[in-house]
């Protein structure tokens, strides 16, 4: 039986900046073989590694490649993994249910690049990313950093505020939270976030429609009563989506609060 994390097929990718290569990885995951992409400088060299946990579900929030070739551009080795049943992947995308898995092994996917520096390996995460980045954080001990984006932090929570997504959860997860709390609680990272050891650093816009900002304090709640290391970009005059200009400033910004944790 292959490991999880076993590279079984690699191509290359059309990639938006000539300084970037892509590569379209298959990998296994819980003996299933899921897609991602992986990006790497060009150049070549010694870098830090990130995980980037996508947003969406299926074809909604896709990974896009002008986004993963964005981060490596900032001097990263990025494995973005599409999630299981994605983009011609085996098994189901279960949002955050046993798909969570496919996040955790992506770590191995990620270590196997010659360019990595296997002792700083950090997670970037948007929207539904976000509980994907905290259960990885939770079930891994070598992750170096945490951020999470207008990130989900309570399944319960997401079913609650947006209406327009629970036939999409009740489909998904088998039923709502009042049918089945089990399977909303055990996808929920919050109440585990005492297992988690790396800093993290939560980005939302106040304005928020998408993944209210209260998300984003119930995630800094739970962190602050365990006494975790975290720190709280919070824009007021910002949704879902931040301006082009500012977006690509934070990347930016972010990724330097990466390379500072622990080398402080």
């Amino acid at each position: 039986m292959l490991p999880n994390g076993a590279i079984l097929h690699r191509r290359d990718y059309p990639s938006p900046n000539p300084n970037i290569h892509l590569e379209e990885i298959t990998y296994w995951s819980d003996r299933l073989k899921v897609k991602g992409l992986l990006a790497e400088p060009v150049s070549g060299g010694n870098y830090e590694g990130i995980i980037y946990l996508r947003g969406g579900i299926q074809h909604v929030g896709m990974v896009r490649p002008a986004r993963i070739a964005q981060f490596a551009s900032q001097g990263f080795v990025v494995f973005a993994p599409y999630y299981r049943g994605n983009r011609g992947g085996e098994g189901r995308d279960e949002f955050a249910g046993d798909d969570r898995q496919d996040a955790v092994n992506a770590v191995e996917v990620l270590k196997q690049s010659s360019m990595l520096n296997k002792d700083r390996i950090h997670l970037y995460a948007f929207s539904r990313g976000g509980i994907m980045a905290l259960w990885t954080a939770i079930l891994r001990e070598d992750i170096s950093s945490v951020v999470t984006w207008a990130g989900v932090s309570d399944v319960i929570f997401t079913y609650n505020e947006r209406e327009d997504m629970r036939r999409m959860m009740k489909r998904v997860i088998g039923g709502t939270p009042n049918s089945m709390p089990d399977a909303y609680r055990e996808r929920t990272a919050l109440f585990k976030v005492d297992e988690i050891d790396a800093p993290i650093l939560i980005i939302h816009g106040m304005k928020d429609e998408n993944v209210s900002f209260e998300q984003a304090i119930l995630l800094e709640d739970a962190l602050r009563d365990k006494d975790k290391q975290y720190e709280t970009w919070y824009f007021p005059e910002y949704t879902h989506y931040f301006p082009t200009a500012h977006n690509a400033q934070i990347v930016r910004d972010l990724c330097d609060w990466m390379r500072r944790q622990g080398n402080e």
